[in-house]
């Protein structure tokens, strides 16, 4: 990990501006105005996306080290779409459950908005509860439930989430792909799967799909005052739903057979945002 990595006492929002500031040296771009969070499974997308113009190791970045995950990429980059926009790409996400604390979990998208983001696309891979979501499905998020029994925020800091998950971004990808479903997001903390009876918890609690990120990074989002799209992909039916042992060698197996087509789909999408 970089020496300026993450602990109680550095300040996360001067962190997370150092890293911007590296980050616009590094790839000569003053200002990225999306960010990309890549998830399991999601990682073909950057490649569709438009030029990639810089890539940098995760780990000579301030606050951020390569990733603890097998399906993850190790390196930010930047990319240029055909119609000029700059788009940061956190191949390298850090999951509460590493135990670096939450601020680490939250950095990739604080220094995304520090870096001039007003938009961010978060991805992950998860389990679906809905037997009609067969895995390699697609889904986007309209709400989460946040499970782990933390903020990312600090002190006296009130952030409505309301409308965390941007009505207006979804609208957007349904003009791209009018079949798109959405659910509920339930973050658990991890790194074990959810038992059969947590998921029938999260399932009577209003959660439609169950994951190990993506809930405190939104939160971060919004109080940095980014707008927020969420997407899923369904790597396998939930435990209790599903009628086979869960695997992460399947959620990565389901990624990779899903790859082509939903990155294909998210990157239609980021080119109408």
């Amino acid at each position: 990990m970089n020496t300026q990595e993450t602990s109680p006492e550095k300040d996360p929002t001067q962190l997370a501006s150092g890293a911007a500031a590296y980050i616009a040296q590094a790839t000569g771009v003053e200002q990225h105005e999306l960010a990309l969070v890549l998830g399991s499974g999601w990682g073909e997308a950057a490649g569709l996306i438009g030029e990639v113009t810089a890539s940098l190791n995760a780990a000579d970045v301030p606050g951020f080290s390569a990733p603890a995950v097998a399906g993850h990429v190790g390196t930010l980059t930047s990319i240029r779409t055909p119609d000029g926009k700059n788009v940061l790409v956190l191949g390298s996400r850090t999951h509460f459950y590493e135990g670096k604390g939450v601020r680490a979990v939250v950095h990739g998208v604080r220094t995304a908005a520090a870096a001039g983001a007003k938009t961010v696309v978060l991805t992950n891979g998860c389990g679906g509860l809905n037997g009609a979501w067969t895995p390699g499905t697609p889904v986007l998020i309209s709400d989460h439930i946040n499970l782990t029994a933390t903020s990312p925020l600090e002190g006296a800091t009130f952030v409505d989430l309301t409308d965390l998950y941007s009505s207006r971004l979804r609208s957007v990808a349904r003009e791209v792909d009018p079949s798109l479903d959405e659910g509920v997001y339930a973050q658990f903390t991890g790194p074990h799967y959810e038992t059969p009876a947590e998921v029938q918890y999260a399932k009577r609690i209003g959660a439609d799909l169950v994951g190990m990120s993506t809930a405190l990074e939104a939160i971060a989002a919004r109080a940095a005052g980014m707008e927020v799209f969420g997407i899923s992909l369904v790597t396998n039916l939930a435990a209790g739903i599903s009628p086979v042992p869960l695997s992460h060698a399947e959620v990565i197996e389901a990624g990779q057979a899903a790859g082509p087509r939903i990155s294909r789909l998210l990157a239609d999408i980021i080119a109408k945002l």
